[in-house]
């Protein structure tokens, strides 16, 4: 950029010459000098600081991010850095304005935080599910179960391990509430906990012959790589739902609030209806248009 503003000087002070030795007439100067000025102006104006965004692993993981953050950027001229953690620590991040901007898929968590910042904007956005998925065998016969309470407690009273992401995300704040309900868990000793996210941990589970909790889009993109398969799949406890979250007063509030509008109500929604993994599953589906979204509970229908 500043070669060109240079190479736009040099024209500059050519033209002046010209018109001062008489080679081109005076009117010419006010025309150029005119143009070139809004030109060089350009030149000084600044990107729009970048984003930053603390986001569920799984919209990460599933490959996502990488067709939002680009098309956002087409749009606004605004770029996103991201951070792929846990949605307790995505909000915590964010109550700390280490982050502008959150995606979350923890109802529970993010019920507690607006209670605590009820000045923050929340829309849910999007939704799929959680499936249980293990080895093909199936040991915990669970595919057999009659509802995924069932399945739970077959996985409880199995000899086989149950990986669990441990790490105070959605999906382990999912996997702790069906554990609640099932009133049974595993044992210590086959309870393990990865600490990771939910690629590493679909990739631990697949090595060491696991059950384990995902959400089905990264399951999708990284199944041909795993020895697991679905075992239960269904059910409205297993619905698995996305919000963005920000802080309207943060240093970056504006640019954050257009991500947020532009995910829920904008051109956002056709990048998340259009996204596919694995055999043309459709990952995510944008929250519909005809039902709430500004609260944790909220449902898609």
């Amino acid at each position: 950029m500043r070669d060109f503003c240079d190479r736009v000087k040099l024209v500059r002070y050519s033209t002046a010459h010209a018109v001062d030795s008489g080679l081109v007439r005076a009117p010419w100067r006010v025309t150029s000098g005119l143009l070139i000025a809004v030109v060089c102006l350009s030149c000084h104006v600044a990107a729009p600081p970048a984003l930053t965004l603390a986001t569920t692993t799984s919209v990460g993981n599933s490959g996502l991010l990488d067709q939002l953050a680009p098309a956002f950027h087409q749009y606004y001229g605004i770029e996103i850095h991201s951070h792929l953690v846990g949605s307790g620590l995505a909000l915590q991040m964010l109550a700390k304005r280490e982050v502008d901007v959150v995606i979350s898929h923890a109802p529970a968590l993010e019920a507690v935080a607006l209670r605590e910042r009820p000045d923050w904007r929340y829309r849910k956005i999007m939704f799929n599910d959680f499936v249980l998925v293990g080895p093909s065998d199936d040991p915990a016969k669970v595919k057999s179960a009659s509802g995924v309470v069932d399945a739970m407690r077959r996985i409880a009273s199995s000899p086989v391990k149950f990986l669990s992401r441990g790490d105070q995300s959605g999906t382990h704040e999912r996997e702790e509430a069906l554990w609640k309900f099932a009133e049974k868990r595993p044992p210590s000793d086959r309870l393990v906990v990865a600490g990771a996210g939910m690629g590493a941990t679909l990739r631990i589970a697949s090595e060491v012959g696991a059950y384990v909790l995902t959400d089905r889009a990264t399951f999708s993109q990284l199944a041909s790589s795993l020895r697991l398969v679905i075992v239960f799949e269904g059910g409205v406890s297993l619905l698995n739902t996305y919000a963005v979250i920000v802080d309207p007063s943060g240093p970056l509030g504006t640019s954050a609030v257009a991500f947020a509008d532009w995910l829920s109500d904008g051109d956002g929604r056709g990048v998340i209806e259009r996204y596919r993994v694995g055999t043309d599953v459709q990952a995510f589906n944008p929250w519909p248009r005809e039902r709430q979204s500004q609260r944790p509970e909220d449902l898609p229908d």
